[in-house]
């Protein structure tokens, strides 16, 4: 499929379907009426909207990617490894697994378990679940009991997706939602608007169009949004927007989930090893940097460090895989409009940011293309190493010894994730134990994110909240408690009136003591 290089459309809001508060109004309702009609909780609904969003992907993929081309420039290579085929992954997933998802997780069988030092004091009936996975404690002392987990879905929830993965980060989440039965309404940013386009004329095609419902527009209806009651809003994008977000959630109480970003650092090792590895690395951090959306990207390389002494034979490696990766600025996609270029592009007029430069920093504003640039040690307080840079530049930061890298993390917020090529075991103990993050990858970057056996999400300023498989499944999900007894047994020491002998007997059921509860019970121990 040949495709030249898009400019960016003049109007980034162009083609925008603008809603009346009246309009949110009526399809806020509509999306609670669908929701509270129950079929969004079987799992023939839920099976229905997975398959109804892979035929979207199977059959709109051309679609998809001319709309992800105009919007960032991404080439169709790009937009199928980062998007599309993580999307048809995890749909697949879902479906394959959402049966045994929103199973109750019963108690089927028990097992007494014996407190230390003793044979005949049971301290609890452990009933483990028949998936295998999780196991519910019930104490013996309310025998005969039932107990499950069981999760629901939360309601009708809200999804603020971003404009660096416009696709791929309004859909992600929708796969949790609608597995987990709840009614979605998506938000994609209005920074992309072809992708917004897209998904607005295709959702409702292929998916239930009273339950999922996509809305496009604004920063003014994000916040007409936000005045209406959801059960569940998960926001990805800045810490400034998500502040606003969270203020209007508190006043309906709101849970929120959100995913921000931060400075992700690269913590780059000699590597002790072949030629091969070296190049393998440094393949994997121009990768992580620079072909996923040009670095505007929440887990994209933000900074590396590396010993002083080993600076030499990085920046080589780096600028021989740049020349060899990036034959045609066309396999790099574009900044996503002019006020972002103009921020990236004061980040280096900064004129100690400028003396720094080792490599590119060209820039083309016609095109909103920067070139890939390497810096090295640019001053520590000035804005590129103090903000997020989220696109083509590349800070290189030099210590003594590569331990040190540690402290230097520490001394900054916590990120979205925490890089790491090396094979010193103990360097990679101690970055898991003394640093803190959403995630840490050794010696690969970004892949992280297509695991769904691993949950995404950040910590502290980076986000809260977590995602991706079963995660987003959870995400979207409440576990309800469900507990039923019988009548054979009744402990009347729970009751009043109270004396010394109840409180006595209470005392051994909370340690689980149900030999000295008994000998209490009969008057043998006080």
């Amino acid at each position: 499929m040949a495709m030249g290089r898009v400019a960016p459309s003049v109007d980034e809001g162009a083609g925008e379907q603008r809603l009346g508060a009246l309009g949110l109004g009526e399809t806020v309702g509509e999306l609670r009426a669908a929701y509270e009609s129950g079929r969004t909780r079987s799992l023939a609904w839920r099976q229905a909207q997975l398959r109804g969003l892979l035929r979207l992907l199977a059959e709109e993929e051309v679609a998809a990617f001319r709309a992800l081309r105009e919007d960032l420039g991404k080439h169709h290579a790009e937009a199928y490894r980062d998007e599309i085929g993580v999307l048809v992954k995890s749909a697949n997933a879902a479906l394959r697994e959402v049966e045994e998802w929103m199973a109750p997780e019963k108690a089927s069988s028990c097992t007494v378990r014996l407190l230390p030092r003793t044979i005949c004091c049971s301290r609890s009936v452990l009933l483990t679940l028949r998936s295998g996975r999780v196991q519910v404690w019930v104490p013996l002392i309310a025998f005969p009991a039932r107990a499950r987990v069981e999760p629901e879905p939360l309601g009708v929830v809200l999804v603020f997706a971003c404009w660096n993965v416009p696709l791929g980060l309004s859909l992600e989440p929708l796969v949790g939602a609608v597995a987990a039965g709840n009614a979605v309404a998506l938000k994609p940013s209005e920074l992309a608007p072809a992708t917004a386009r897209f998904l607005g004329d295709n959702i409702g095609k292929y998916m239930d169009a009273a339950a999922v419902k996509v809305i496009q527009g604004g920063p003014e209806v994000g916040e007409q949004l936000m005045e209406h009651r959801w059960d569940k809003v998960l926001f990805t994008g800045s810490p400034r927007i998500a502040r606003v977000v969270m203020a209007a959630a508190a006043k309906h109480l709101t849970p929120v989930a959100l995913e921000l970003g931060g400075k992700c650092p690269c913590i780059f090792d000699t590597m002790g090893g072949s030629a091969r590895d070296l190049q393998t690395a440094v393949n994997r951090v121009v990768g992580a940097k620079w072909s996923s959306c040009a670095g505007q990207a929440c887990l994209a390389i933000d900074y590396v460090l590396v010993e002083e002494r080993f600076v030499p034979v990085l920046i080589k490696a780096l600028k021989s895989t740049l020349k060899r990766f990036f034959t045609d600025s066309d396999h790099m996609a574009r900044i996503v409009n002019a006020r972002h270029f103009q921020r990236l592009s004061g980040l280096l007029q900064d004129p100690s940011v400028a003396a720094s430069v080792l490599l590119g920093g060209k820039l083309d504003a016609k095109n909103l293309y920067i070139e890939p640039t390497i810096l090295l040690n640019p001053p520590l307080d000035s804005a590129i190493m103090t903000e997020e840079i989220f696109g083509p530049l590349l800070p290189i930061i030099t210590v003594k010894k590569i331990e040190d890298s540690v402290a230097f993390v520490r001394a900054r917020p916590r990120p979205l994730a925490v890089y790491a090529f090396t094979k010193n075991a103990a360097l990679r103990r101690r970055i898991v134990d003394e640093t803190s993050s959403g995630s840490v990858t050794f010696n690969d970057a970004v892949v992280q994110y297509g695991i769904d056996s691993l949950p995404f999400g950040g910590v502290g300023e980076s986000g809260f909240g977590q995602y991706h498989g079963k995660y987003s499944f959870e995400m979207f999900s409440h576990k309800k408690a469900v507990l039923t007894r019988g009548y054979l047994i009744e402990l009347t020491a729970r009751y009043p009136p109270w004396d010394d002998s109840k409180i006595s007997m209470m005392r051994q059921l909370y340690r689980y003591n149900y030999v000295g509860f008994v000998l209490t019970f009969l008057g043998l121990k006080k």
